[in-house]
């Protein structure tokens, strides 16, 4: 199979070495604007050529989108122009839009949207790992507007990837995404804004950091340049948990401030819940 990928950082190059890896890519064809992205993910090994959109599409049996949301809206659109029986596919952080974007298009069957639930704070074509999807779930979302065999060859590039599938309407989606994966960026983003603000002295955040300030600052080192979109494309669903998020910081707040110390306590055992969630 001759896979084309378009956008050569963390996510793509992921896919592209685990789909060369495990035997569900024969060669893989990059694109990406940024020459700088192209030539290292060539040199790197984990695409075969880099060339312009027109030609990796036309020689691909599956196109993947793996660009920021507000680059996918408008290359998406482009991408089925140029397909004749091909099947294309994203791994966008959010869905409506996008989705909204290509409804009415004669080659909507042949897009399958998706979310692998996967990534790390860094980026760029030399942070790709192998690996970086075992485990983890993918969202397929409208099904419904996909045509049955182009699901299936996504699906089953995603149990390539080791992951399990789950599919779910682009509303929900983006609902749940916000939830579980922007809110936690945006609140890894302020603490460390807070953090910089209060201490000037860096030499002191790095001696007196531990593992609990790592870990929850640790995805504030995201690329702006992907999160940006996102929020502004899922700007009313982040709205909504920012809000609720900010009420329960408010709680922790004032109670600390007015020393009800069974508060806070409740607080912190109601917040222990979780675990039931999260192992």
């Amino acid at each position: 199979m001759i896979i084309t990928i378009i956008g050569l950082g963390l996510m793509g190059g992921s896919v592209a070495i685990d789909l060369r890896k495990r035997g569900f890519a024969d060669k893989i064809i990059g694109v990406d604007k940024d020459k700088i992205n192209a030539n290292a993910a060539h040199h790197i090994g984990f695409v075969d050529e880099v060339t312009d959109l027109e030609s990796a599409v036309k020689q691909a049996e599956l196109i993947i989108l793996a660009v920021p949301v507000d680059a996918a809206i408008i290359v998406l659109p482009k991408v089925l122009d140029l397909i004749d029986n091909q099947v294309v596919t994203d791994i966008c952080s959010t869905k409506e839009t996008l989705l909204e974007r290509v409804r009415y298009h004669s080659k909507r069957k042949q897009y399958v949207a998706a979310h692998p639930m996967a990534g790390t704070e860094f980026s760029g074509p030399w942070a790709a790992v192998s690996g970086l999807f075992d485990g983890k779930a993918s969202i397929l979302c409208d099904t419904e507007d996909s045509d049955i065999r182009a699901i299936a060859k996504v699906k089953r590039m995603y149990e390539v990837l080791n992951m399990r599938v789950i599919y779910m309407n682009s509303s929900n989606h983006d609902i749940h995404a916000a939830y579980v994966s922007h809110i936690s960026h945006i609140s890894s983003f302020a603490l460390a804004l807070t953090v910089l603000e209060k201490e000037k002295n860096e030499k002191h955040i790095f001696d007196l950091a531990s593992g609990g300030f790592d870990s929850t600052v640790r995805l504030a080192k995201s690329s702006p340049d992907m999160w940006t979109p996102i929020f502004n494309h899922n700007k009313n669903n982040v709205v909504t948990v920012l809000d609720t998020y900010i009420n329960h910081l408010k709680a922790f707040r004032d109670s600390i401030e007015n020393d009800e110390i069974e508060k806070v306590h409740q607080l912190i055992e109601q917040a222990n819940k979780i675990k039931r969630i999260v192992k």
